[in-house]
């Protein structure tokens, strides 16, 4: 039986509908209005589930990250995070509102006090980044709860993931690996989806997705279509005008949709063997299957000729007057 996870009601697997995670992540730039319309605008197009940060500022980073800035931002991550970081009652007022709306509530937490405050608001799974994949002592904070864990795999090889993954099932934590490429944007021939395939040899009883930061939905819906798309997760926003170090990479309510109903028309269409469907045989008797017939007159034991003969089929048979040859070459 192959392998899949469950969060909530919803199971999750390659058998399964591709489970597309819309990442508000820090979108919203610290303002609740902004949130509630990217959580709307990601309702009507048909998600399922979404996503934002957890960070709690002074157990995450010490005075020195007022001086790192990202690859993909003018100022500090200390700057960006305490600008856009939600209070804990702003957490549980947008958990609520996300579930009012029918969809599934995640969070990335940075660190074990974002962890415990994402415990005590009874979340359903966690979500790690890339940039913790390696933070095995977060890690095994998380495991401990027993909740479904997605662990992104960006700037990590095998032998660092095989130690998160280790720790999951030791704690027997129910767990999803997503290939990840940390660039923003990722270009097409840095995605690497060949490493999905290495994901699924090495951890044979994960579910396997892609986390990714390329423009437009091309990449994921490749994943889908090699066998890496059980989970997906794309940047989100409502308008790519709004400011923000993610939004440049996010994709819109309109590509959210597409995305969605995309990946799950390819998932459906995989697998099968080449044979003749029985869905298929109204048209064959239709229109498909061909008799011999004799293009002239035919004497009594006369050598027929490939070029005296037609193929025809039944539907052309039936509005002119031919007559059936048995004929075997």
């Amino acid at each position: 039986m192959k392998s899949y996870i469950q969060i909530g009601k919803r199971r999750i697997g390659e058998e399964y509908p591709p489970f597309v995670i819309a990442e508000i992540g820090i979108n919203h730039e610290g303002s609740m209005k902004k949130a509630k319309q990217m959580v709307d605008d990601a309702t009507k197009a048909g998600a399922e589930i979404v996503k934002f940060q957890s960070h709690v500022i002074e157990d995450e980073m010490i005075p020195a990250a007022k001086k790192v800035i990202p690859g993909n931002a003018t100022v500090s991550i200390y700057e960006i995070m305490e600008r856009c970081a939600f209070s804990e009652s702003q957490e549980k007022e947008i958990k609520r509102y996300v579930e009012k709306e029918g969809m599934l509530f995640l969070s990335t937490p940075f660190s074990r006090a974002a962890a415990d405050r994402l415990h005590k608001m009874n979340v359903q799974a966690y979500k790690i980044g890339s940039g913790e994949c390696n933070n095995y002592p977060l890690i095994e904070h998380i495991a401990k709860f027993g909740k479904p864990v997605i662990l992104s795999t960006g700037m990590n090889d095998i032998p660092a993931v095989r130690k998160a993954v280790a720790i999951f099932r030791k704690r027997k934590t129910p767990y999803a690996l997503l290939h990840c490429t940390s660039m923003y944007p990722t270009p097409y021939d840095k995605v690497r989806l060949g490493a999905i395939a290495e994901l699924k040899r090495t951890f044979p009883d994960a579910v396997i997705g892609l986390s990714d930061h390329s423009l437009g939905n091309y990449t994921c819906f490749a994943a889908v279509a090699l066998g890496g798309g059980a989970i997906l997760e794309k940047h989100f926003t409502s308008d790519k005008k709004w400011p923000g170090p993610d939004v440049p990479i996010s994709i819109n309510p309109r590509e959210l949709r597409e995305l969605i109903e995309g990946s799950r028309a390819i998932q459906m269409a995989l697998g099968g063997h080449k044979k003749i469907l029985k869905e298929e045989k109204p048209t064959i008797d239709f229109d498909y299957r061909k008799q011999i017939f004799s293009i002239l007159h035919v004497q009594v034991r006369y050598t027929p000729a490939f070029h005296r003969f037609l193929l025809v089929s039944d539907r052309v048979r039936k509005k002119r007057d031919f007559r059936c040859l048995e004929f075997d070459p």
